[in-house]
């Protein structure tokens, strides 16, 4: 009985030693994140540090690019030049498929970005038989071989809430994509639903 719970004893132990390596390893990976995604609006951040004049063409390859578009908008936002972003971008659906794009790059999720990436539709919901509506940003994503999740093909991706007086930019809290929702398995509406009752609630 006594090696049985010493060898069940030295399974929690290594279990508990898993946990924290595995916790370490992602906060480690995390920060190495945080600060990759500052270095790809360095240069534009740097301008506006030395006082250097910026202009909309400096702004916009970086509102163009899916990974760093979100981060410029704050950015603009923080040094009181939003007038710069150009309007093209200034949309949710612009502003929804940033933020997907980075939440897919957390490695916790993909651990890489997309390399296609394209809107679906707005699937809206009822979420009180009120006709109180929120609305949901349907995309659908894929990664290239040898990414384990390019068997997958294409896959569905929510971002959301929005409310009828949401803004671009502002911070969706139930972004989500389940790599085994597939646009041939489950439609753009069926994932919102799955989301809007299974992650918002949570997030909440």
């Amino acid at each position: 009985m006594l090696i049985y719970l010493v060898i069940a004893g030295a399974a929690a132990i290594a279990a508990l030693f898993f946990v924290v390596y595995r916790s370490r390893k992602v906060k480690g990976q995390i920060r190495k994140l945080v600060d990759e995604r500052f270095e790809r609006i360095r240069p534009l951040y740097a301008k506006f540090e030395n006082a250097e004049n910026v202009n909309a063409e400096d702004v916009l390859p970086f509102a163009k690019n899916v990974m760093t578009r979100e981060s410029t908008f704050q950015l603009l936002h923080d040094f009181h030049k939003l007038d710069l972003f150009p309007s093209e971008y200034l949309t949710i659906v612009k502003s929804a498929e940033s933020n997907l794009a980075n939440w897919l790059e957390f490695p916790t999720e993909l651990a890489t970005q997309p390399d296609e990436l394209e809107h679906i539709k707005r699937v809206t919901i009822d979420f009180d038989g009120q006709h109180n509506f929120v609305h949901y940003e349907v995309f659908k994503y894929k990664v290239n071989a040898p990414h384990w999740a390019a068997r997958e093909g294409w896959m569905l991706g929510v971002v959301g809430p929005y409310f009828d007086h949401s803004k671009p930019y502002d911070f969706p809290h139930a972004t989500f994509s389940r790599t085994g929702s597939t646009v041939d398995k489950v439609s753009a509406d069926e994932e919102a639903r799955w989301v809007h009752e299974n992650i918002l609630n949570v997030e909440g």
